[in-house]
């Protein structure tokens, strides 16, 4: 389908019909990057050389479906959240309506001009001020110089940063960062604004700023607003409607008091405690030569648990697989935010003494006395690394990336102004991480 056979009839701000986009995999976009015109323009590389190499999918590399007959409208003004697990296809599509990406199938239309902030301080150069920084960024998303003139002090005041303005924004905090890129694109005048994870990080204070200016947006100046996030709170007090994706296609659309008690209930029941999880297909980097076969999580004393309470141990344990024997210096496990932040480690490090894992199968357990999360959805990731003799230093086994999932129940029930911050306020580490080994004998060559 083509953009001329969409119907841009009706009363609409972005209209999305059966939208479909599919990345073969290990394979480039098909598109012609500057460096390759200049190449080509010097006789290094002919145009049709470029369409070979960046050939279509049916060139027999497999392919994977992002997004896969996704249909919907947004109507000017409103607010829609757009929720769904890592990998369901929400960025991607903040991609095709912002034009970053073009779709394999289907058609796009969005009236008015986009703003987005897709990435915490993308179009940052690290070597410039903040003040630099402002009008370079606003010059990216499309402001006129006398328009980045005229909100700079708004610009700065929202951001918080003003003191550290003539400081290169390398010397920033992640935080700082993303204070000063959201403020740029919250006074871009723009009809569309795309945010996708902004509250990601950042202190509860700015979190509620942010929260606010979207509204603002909305309610006073009749913005159009999609808003991708793991915070379920914050999708709940800005957005009066939501979209749900499951694997690249609309699980719900409707009013997000329905649509996201359902999304969060298949989400707790897939709550993956107490029974052993099968990781051997799991996407991985490293050498493989020891690998994560299977893990489990347990909640001590309470066999039947899909989740853990705040202040609960929580027992990990891995399966691990060598083909032979090989001297290890690390095997560990990380919980972290639905946004990538990791929050809570366990296992052993390079300041405990190596050993060997003997071919075959090998069983580890670590332990967390006291799981000191507030309530909310994390992933859980594996490593298995060898000694190289630098310490704090170490080649990969293997590493398998957010394979599990574990879900921190809310005690009596739940506070959405607490539940807003509740990847960010009052996050303590475990009161103790004790690691239990096989016996296996160290590696004392």
């Amino acid at each position: 389908m083509t953009r001329s056979d969409l119907d841009l009839t009706g009363d609409w701000a972005i209209r999305l019909d059966r939208v479909g986009k599919r990345y073969a995999l290990g394979e480039r976009e098909q598109y012609l990057a500057l460096r390759d015109v200049i190449a080509s323009a010097a006789g290094r590389l002919r145009p049709s050389q470029l369409r070979r190499r960046n050939g279509p999918t049916e060139s027999g590399r497999p392919h994977r479906w992002a997004l896969e007959n996704v249909s919907f409208d947004v109507a000017p003004g409103e607010v829609v959240g757009l929720v769904g697990r890592n990998g369901a296809g929400k960025s991607t599509l903040l991609r095709l309506v912002s034009s970053i990406t073009r779709p394999t199938a289907g058609s796009v239309a969005v009236r008015g001009r986009v703003g987005t902030l897709l990435e915490v301080g993308s179009g940052f150069h690290p070597e410039l001020t903040g003040t630099e920084n402002i009008f370079l960024n606003g010059a990216i998303l499309g402001m006129r110089r006398e328009e980045i003139r005229r909100n700079f002090d708004e610009i700065v005041e929202f951001s918080g940063v003003a003191e550290h303005l003539g400081t290169p924004v390398k010397r920033y905090s992640t935080g700082m960062y993303m204070r000063l890129a959201f403020a740029v694109a919250a006074h871009l005048d723009t009809e569309v604004l795309l945010v996708d994870e902004v509250l990601a990080v950042g202190d509860a204070e700015f979190q509620r700023k942010c929260i606010g200016r979207m509204r603002e947006l909305a309610d006073s100046q009749g913005r159009t607003v999609v808003f991708v996030s793991h915070n379920d709170a914050a999708i709940r007090q800005l957005c009066s409607r939501s979209v749900w994706l499951r694997d690249g296609s609309v699980a719900g659309d409707g009013p997000t008091d329905d649509v996201l008690p359902a999304y969060l209930e298949e989400q707790f029941s897939q709550s993956r405690l107490g029974g052993w999880i099968d990781v051997s297909d799991a996407a991985r980097t490293g050498s493989g030569e020891a690998r994560f076969t299977s893990v489990r999580l347990d909640v001590p004393g309470r066999s039947d648990a899909r989740t853990v309470r705040p202040g609960e141990p929580l027992r990990v344990t891995v399966r691990v697989h060598a083909d032979h024997d090989v001297a290890c210096g690390n095997v560990s496990f990380h919980l972290a935010t639905l946004g990538g932040m990791k929050l809570v480690s366990g296992g052993t490090g390079p300041d405990d003494p190596e050993f060997t894992l003997p071919a075959g199968e090998t069983e580890f357990e670590i332990e967390v006395e006291a799981l000191a999360l507030n309530p909310g959805r994390y992933t859980g990731s594996f490593w298995l690394a060898r000694p190289t003799g630098a310490r704090r230093k170490f080649g990969l086994y293997d590493h398998v990336e957010a394979v599990i999932d574990v879900v921190v129940a809310t005690p009596g029930g739940d506070d959405a102004e607490d539940a807003l911050v509740a990847t960010r306020s009052t996050l303590r580490l475990p009161s103790a991480v004790s690691t239990r080994l096989p016996s296996v004998p160290s590696n004392e060559d």
